[in-house]
């Protein structure tokens, strides 16, 4: 029983039980509506169904505040087993696109708050030195269940139905439910019951704007089958390709955080006598030490990484690289070397320090954009006017791509563990929280413009501007904060 206990278990399915529900939502829910045939801007807008995982912050410092992140992990997952049962149920009768819109955005609202609390209990539950060592094991086991979503459960719908692949889901859920329930230690003591959050005007509050919130998103998404209504929603459908709601959510949090950080001795002074734990889970993260470079270090940290990612399958697709080989190179070579390269950064975090380790992880997620220049130069023929002949080596761009995932999984786990960092003790799922909304602001500022500059400059240049690019998150590791004696408190 004593093994079952253990962190690399539970490690492995917590983070599998995050991504297992955020699969379902943001991977499977394009492929549901498209099945039952609803309108091409209908599908576009389920990146609406992203909303939750952004604004998770609002509601995060409520799970700090009641109960513990264990119940509440307890609680969600059964509230999703539930949910996605119902889905399966509702999936093979004539309510299948209404009632499919709605409980993808409820099941989308449990699964965020789901990560709140297993990202706390994590926090909770282990030292720093557990932290860093089990991070590698955080990332295998939500990308795998990525695979399990986008993978399993679709080709299950396919060969089944809907009712049957949403119904295998719901017990995969189960199944985790009740290994949490009997095994998960207990890391935390109660504060106050959870049943005291609806007393709160807060909670209330928040009860209410979610669920008003559910039911607008779900009417958007249904009445875009409107076409009257559709047409009208155009320019709203093109300003949603430049950037997701999701994103833009994201980029004005960090405005707003910056705004904040410029004010905190204003507001400081102004919460001073307060009592408000809301209001100092907010506080409590802006007032930390040099917490502007930690913030703009967050934002900066992926803007290469952004860039390369984006314009990577363009690119050996161009090469001559075709469909099939490239889902081996990415779905299984890719994906291994990215879980490799997490669990080896983990281990070294945990045996060298944060601090030892970031600049060359760092370094290394980093080059990768350096060598995809040097394989564009080389096969730059290929893009010549008339083209030229395509022999490409697919044993070096099965290196170069293995390479990439490995560097990019010793970033994440150095990124990931310095984002746990930056949470003070009594508010760890509200700081994190927030740092994992903003931290993707970086990204969809680059990652927007990367087809653009790619067109005009040329692969090439396009991955030496975005290792130019990745610099100034590089430099400013030599000022931010949570780095010093990380394993020694």
């Amino acid at each position: 029983m004593k093994l079952l206990r253990r962190p690399f278990i539970w490690c492995a399915t917590t983070y599998f039980a995050e991504g297992f529900p955020y699969s379902l939502v943001r991977q499977i829910s394009s492929v549901y509506f498209k099945d039952l045939h609803a309108s091409l801007p209908a599908i576009g807008m389920t990146s609406l169904y992203g909303l939750p995982w952004t604004l998770k912050f609002l509601w995060a410092p409520y799970l700090d505040r009641y109960g513990t992140k264990r119940k509440w992990i307890l609680i969600l997952e059964g509230i999703l087993c539930i949910a996605i049962l119902g889905f399966a149920a509702m999936s093979e009768t004539a309510l299948a696109l209404q009632g499919g819109a709605l409980l993808f955005m409820l099941i989308a609202f449990g699964a965020a708050t789901h990560d709140i609390a297993i990202d706390g209990y994590y926090l909770e539950a282990l030292d720093p030195k557990g932290q860093a060592r089990f991070v590698g094991y955080r990332v295998m086991a939500y990308r795998l269940a990525l695979i399990a979503g986008a993978g399993g459960i679709i080709t299950l719908s396919h060969f089944f139905g809907w009712g049957a692949a949403m119904g295998t889901a719901a017990l995969v859920l189960l199944c985790l439910l009740v290994y949490h329930a009997f095994f998960l230690p207990v890391a935390e003591r109660e504060t106050l019951a959870i049943r005291g959050l609806l007393s709160e005007r807060g909670g209330r509050w928040a009860a209410g704007m979610g669920l008003a919130g559910l039911l607008l998103v779900a009417a958007f998404i249904l009445c875009r089958q409107w076409a009257p209504l559709a047409a009208a929603l155009a320019p709203m459908e093109r300003l949603g390709r430049i950037l997701s709601p999701a994103g833009w959510i994201s980029l004005v949090l960090f405005i707003v955080l910056l705004v904040l950080l410029a004010l905190r001795n204003r507001i400081r002074e102004r919460f001073l006598d307060s009592d408000s734990f809301y209001a100092n889970a907010f506080l409590t993260f802006l007032d930390q030490k040099r917490i502007g470079w930690a913030l703009a270090f967050i934002v900066l940290y992926r803007t290469g990484e952004s860039l390369l990612s984006a314009m990577t399958a363009p690119f050996l697709l161009d090469l001559g690289i075709n469909k099939a080989q490239y889902g081996i190179l990415s779905g299984t070579f890719g994906i291994l070397f990215s879980i490799l390269g997490a669990l080896a950064g983990g281990a070294c975090i945990a045996r060298y320090s944060l601090s030892k380790t970031i600049w060359p992880f760092t370094l290394a997620q980093n080059l990768t954009n350096l060598v995809y220049m040097a394989m564009a130069y080389h096969y730059r023929h290929i893009f010549l006017p008339g083209g030229g002949a395509r022999e490409v080596s697919l044993l070096f761009v099965g290196s170069v791509h293995c390479f990439d995932q490995f560097a990019g999984g010793l970033g994440t786990a150095v990124f990931s563990y310095y984002l746990m960092r930056c949470c003070r003790p009594e508010f760890k799922a509200s700081h994190f929280a927030i740092v994992s909304g903003i931290m993707s602001v970086g990204g969809i500022v680059f990652g927007v413009s990367s087809g653009f500059l790619a067109a005009r400059v040329g692969y090439w240049r396009f991955f030496g501007l975005s290792f130019i690019a990745s610099i100034p998150g590089m430099y400013l590791i030599r000022f931010i904060p949570f780095l010093k004696d990380d394993l020694k408190e």
